[in-house]
């Protein structure tokens, strides 16, 4: 039996690729299985390539794997695109529909099997997908009942008989690998999965998981403007949020959705907006708005390719520098880096807390391989969650004298004054993005410039996150540390116990909080280590560059990165690593 089986499927973009993984992942997750799906795709509504990678184990998983144990192919392209990921054990499903021809150089077995016909059969081609799911079950050793919850759950509002005619699917599919399989002299079970523990999971991608955070954190106002890869989360909400009482706007574009959010804040209710890079450039002065007036306001920026429209679809880390820099001016913020799908749910809910307490623009920043990457996640722990609004005043505030403005700016210690919402007696005051005085009016005095901008910067010496950097460090004295920040993880927790296992000595450290930076928990590692290697997905090394600002340790950083649009591997980085160290060690 196996620990890990690697289960992908491909064809045309609009055919149900992403439905037979859904249903496919959907059951092993009720097994028991922990589960990391990566789905790649194209930058089009319908047509190209698409193929969406499950990974099925017995233990906790953050990642896909280099090599694949099954393909299900629906056209030519399929294999042509994804073979070479198979071991030479491995199998591939092809539809007869197409022809399907094996490369020369492919070691993996190849049976040809009538998923198309058999549905036709059955009444619609539309069911070739769960013909593929009974082939898929033959050569895991399953019952075609391990289907049947997820079937009734999708087609149970078309009837019974939709229900029972892809049950029918699914056994045929079975029967016919069967007996493809008797034929070639082998028997069911090739790949059969050691017994999941039964245990109840969640299964969402991490688009769902930060949109629950916002919804269990009080949130109750999203504006945004579609954008891959940050569109779910507002899909979800949308469907969520009226159910609470509130509301998602879907803007005329980001800057609409930016001030739209910033306005319904200063209105007192938490809301946030979510995008992507092109979207985040639109909302800089947006984000400086905020800035300017003490505003809360959570962001979400879930990277993809660049520049401009760039690569749509596909992975990278490269707006590192636009969260910190892109404003002009400058203004005090926090950036937040969840890495794994508890964490953005929890980081979700730490990211409004912030914002309110220190009355500033949070950004929470994803990537798409966090983002889209559907996973198995521990049910969230509610009585974890509290929400924190600081000093925002709603009951009676003191009494004033006639005209009297209130000092909502009012220079403090922490730098973090009362709020007010709109028609509080004794809140007026003036609201502006220009300068201004405690009062809000502006003022171009050069004392009162000095005293806002301090007063406005000491919040960041109150930031309260929790775990600002992840850390995996069993060594005292390491060889190296591998450090990294967002979906990077699951590749890097791969293959740090590997390369003790090879005499290297690893440590392992995630930066969860970007800015400000937590230097002082990171420094330690950093000096107990030989060499430091920096993962992430964009061209210049844009972490890496931060760390040496900020910590320091210039002649022990080495970069490693990948902008090719693909994520890390776990054998790929393993390989990279021992690269970039002498003979492959210290």
């Amino acid at each position: 039996m196996l620990h890990q089986l690697s289960w992908k499927v491909g064809g045309q973009q609009g055919e149900g690729i992403e439905s037979t993984g859904e249903i496919f992942s959907t059951a092993m997750n009720r097994l028991g299985y922990h589960l990391y799906g990566y789905r790649h795709f194209s930058s089009r509504i319908k047509g190209g390539h698409t193929n969406n990678k499950i990974n099925v184990r017995t233990t906790t998983v953050h990642t896909i794997p280099d090599d694949n144990d099954i393909l299900v192919a629906f056209d030519q392209e399929t294999i042509d695109v994804n073979y070479k990921e198979l071991h030479a054990d491995g199998v591939i499903l092809a539809d007869a529909k197409f022809k399907p021809v094996k490369p020369e150089d492919c070691e993996a077995t190849m049976y040809i099997v009538p998923f198309t016909a058999t549905a036709k059969e059955l009444g619609t081609t539309l069911m070739k997908n769960m013909v593929a799911i009974g082939a898929t079950a033959a050569l895991m050793n399953l019952e075609d009942t391990v289907f049947q919850s997820v079937v009734d759950e999708i087609f149970g509002r078309k009837g019974e008989e939709v229900v029972a005619k892809n049950m029918e699917a699914i056994a045929q599919g079975h029967q016919l690998m069967h007996d493809l399989l008797v034929e070639a002299g082998n028997t069911e079970g090739q790949f059969e999965l050691e017994p999941g523990d039964g245990n109840h999971r969640l299964f969402m991608i991490g688009n769902e998981a930060m949109a629950l955070g916002a919804l269990a954190a009080g949130s109750r106002v999203m504006s945004a403007y579609p954008i891959t890869p940050a569109s779910e989360i507002m899909e979800y909400l949308t469907k969520k949020l009226p159910t609470v009482g509130g509301l998602v706007v879907q803007t005329e574009d980001e800057i609409a959705a930016v001030t739209m959010a910033i306005g319904a804040s200063y209105g007192g209710a938490r809301a946030f907006t979510a995008s992507a890079g092109p979207g985040l450039s639109l909302m800089m002065e947006g984000l400086g708005l905020a800035g300017m007036t003490e505003t809360p306001l959570v962001v979400v920026d879930t990277q993809r390719g660049g520049p401009s429209t760039g690569l749509p679809t596909k992975q990278e880390q490269s707006d590192l520098f636009a969260m910190l820099y892109g404003t002009h001016g400058e203004i005090p913020k926090v950036i937040i880096a969840p890495s794994t799908g508890e964490e953005a749910f929890y980081d979700m809910i730490q990211a409004f807390n912030i914002a309110d307490q220190l009355q500033l623009p949070v950004i929470v920043l994803s990537d798409l391989q966090l983002s889209l990457g559907k996973q198995t996640v521990e049910p969230f722990d509610y009585s974890k969650v509290s929400i924190k609004r600081g000093k925002l005043e709603l009951g009676d505030l003191p009494e004033m004298e006639d005209k009297a403005y209130f000092k909502r700016y009012e220079v403090t210690e922490d730098g973090v004054s009362t709020r007010v919402v709109p028609g509080q007696k004794y809140g007026i005051h003036h609201v502006t993005g220009v300068e201004h005085s405690e009062i809000g009016t502006p003022s171009e005095a050069p004392a009162n410039r000095q005293a806002q901008m301090d007063k406005r910067f000491r919040k960041l010496e109150y930031v309260d996150f929790e775990t600002p950097v992840y850390t995996d460090a069993p060594h005292d004295e390491a060889d190296v540390l591998i450090v990294g920040f967002g979906s990077t993880r699951g590749a890097i927790e791969e293959i740090r116990p590997v390369l003790d296992e090879q005499g290297i000595k690893a440590n392992h450290a995630h930066i969860r909080l970007i800015h400000p930076f937590p230097a002082k928990e990171l420094l330690p590692l950093m000096e107990k280590a030989k060499k430091i290697i920096v993962v992430e997905n964009n061209a210049t090394g844009q972490l890496a560059s931060i760390i040496k600002l900020n910590v320091g340790h210039h002649d022990k950083i080495i970069n490693l990165t990948k902008y090719d649009g693909t994520p890390f591997l776990p054998n790929e980085l393993l390989g990279r690593v021992k690269e970039l160290l002498p003979d492959g060690n210290i």
